[in-house]
């Protein structure tokens, strides 16, 4: 008798994100296999991204979708914590906002989660307002599988966007991860040593692709620099001091300002009328 497919909730941190919270609902809902539960947190949002959630809960009735409020703290962790924390699944996925899973995600982790070694999982993005959408998500899926042969498979680091791990192995690191009061670390990557630290297994699956917006590259220089330097600051929290791990960061940097001119004409021939 073959063992029951592991249920897999869907956890999204929500903070002012009207603009997008609907369509990540959307690619949520619209699973060859239905996810057990898709829970909302909205950190003290103030726009319409609650009202948003509510009427998709009243018109997708049968869809478990849960709107949470996190209202004591400001903050991506803990918002992301108290939904990993409400999650019931047997694995949690957690994505952004902004994020669009492709249509087979779920059924995607639970294949890769049947493996019972398996505490986490990642995969590759494609930037669905980009253009060359499925270059860039051969791009992006060739860079990490780089950057996992550079560091001889030691270090398999998480993507905020697109990522699950067992209940069971949150439930073992929830109590050590980094608060990161000051806001200047990678959760995810945070997340990702804690489980290393644990001689936990996380594991990069290619085909676990979700869709994700490049308005990262909106920032100006300096935000994106803080942004890109997160990744050292997360490493000298863990006291971890590896040349390799500078990669993610080399290339960061080197494709903001290509990828930036890219963006900018891709969306004026998009408000022209033009054709993705």
């Amino acid at each position: 008798m073959y063992p029951a497919k592991p249920t897999v909730s869907i956890v999204i941190p929500a903070f002012n994100e009207e603009s997008v919270i609907r369509q990540c609902l959307i690619g949520a809902i619209y699973q060859s296999i239905p996810a057990h539960e898709i829970i909302v947190v909205n950190n003290r949002s103030i726009d319409h991204t609650g009202a948003i959630v509510r009427q998709m809960q009243l018109e997708y009735p049968e869809s478990p979708i849960q709107l949470l409020e996190q209202s004591d703290t400001q903050g991506l962790i803990p918002t992301r914590n108290f939904g990993l924390n409400h999650a019931t699944g047997d694995v949690i996925g957690r994505i952004d906002a902004d994020s669009v899973l492709e249509p087979d995600w779920v059924e995607t982790v639970q294949g890769g989660f049947a493996d019972p070694e398996v505490a986490a999982a990642t995969g590759p993005v494609v930037y669905y307002d980009m253009p060359m959408r499925r270059w860039g998500l051969k791009a992006d899926d060739k860079m990490r599988q780089l950057v996992l042969k550079l560091a001889r498979n030691q270090y398999h680091f998480l993507f905020g966007s697109n990522m699950a791990l067992r209940r069971t192995a949150w439930e073992s690191i929830r109590e050590n991860t980094c608060l990161d009061e000051r806001d200047e670390m990678h959760e995810d990557i945070d997340i990702s040593l804690h489980l290393a630290e644990q001689d936990l297994t996380i594991r990069y699956i290619p085909t676990m692709v979700s869709g994700m917006s490049a308005r990262r590259l909106e920032d100006s220089p300096k935000d994106y620099r803080y942004y890109v330097n997160r990744f050292d600051r997360t490493y000298k929290a863990h006291e971890i001091n590896k040349r390799v791990l500078k990669v993610p960061m080399i290339i960061f940097m080197s494709i903001y300002y290509p990828m930036k001119m890219i963006r900018a004409v891709h969306s004026a021939r998009m408000g022209r009328g033009g054709v993705a």
